[in-house]
């Protein structure tokens, strides 16, 4: 078997809401669907038109709970960053928030780099993790 592609496919109430914070972030293009109506599947695509990132519509969403709680997080994202600092105040003025809990920040010996967890407009979370250079 060879895999061609992969991505991740994210649940969410507003498909649209979500495609347009994670395209701000990756700079992932949004693939829009012929018709505006059917917008309960949107996806991010890469310069070589690979799906990278896709958002379903699920009517009986329901926001995961970060760290634990009746709905954990089930799945997150991590994306490397040269300047977490910059990129926090990036993320932030998105739409994300960030979490009450930190467990990579400040760097300790438990993880090997310094990351920080932030909540995408719909609460899934995600971490944006300091590039070793």
């Amino acid at each position: 078997m060879k895999i061609h592609n992969m991505y991740t496919a994210i649940d969410c109430e507003n498909p649209r809401v979500l495609a347009d914070f994670y395209a701000a972030i990756t700079g992932y293009e949004l693939k829009l669907p012929a018709s505006d109506e059917s917008q309960v599947w949107l996806e991010l695509i890469d310069s070589n038109q690979q799906v990278k990132i896709a958002f379903q519509k699920i009517t009986i969403y329901q926001a995961p709970t970060w760290p634990e709680g009746d709905f954990p997080q089930q799945m997150h994202l991590d994306f490397i960053v040269d300047d977490l600092f910059k990129a926090e105040v990036e993320v932030l003025t998105l739409g994300a928030t960030k979490a009450e809990f930190q467990p990579g920040s400040p760097p300790h010996d438990e993880y090997e780099y310094e990351f920080r967890v932030y909540l995408d407009p719909e609460g899934h979370p995600f971490c944006l993790i300091a590039s070793k250079h």
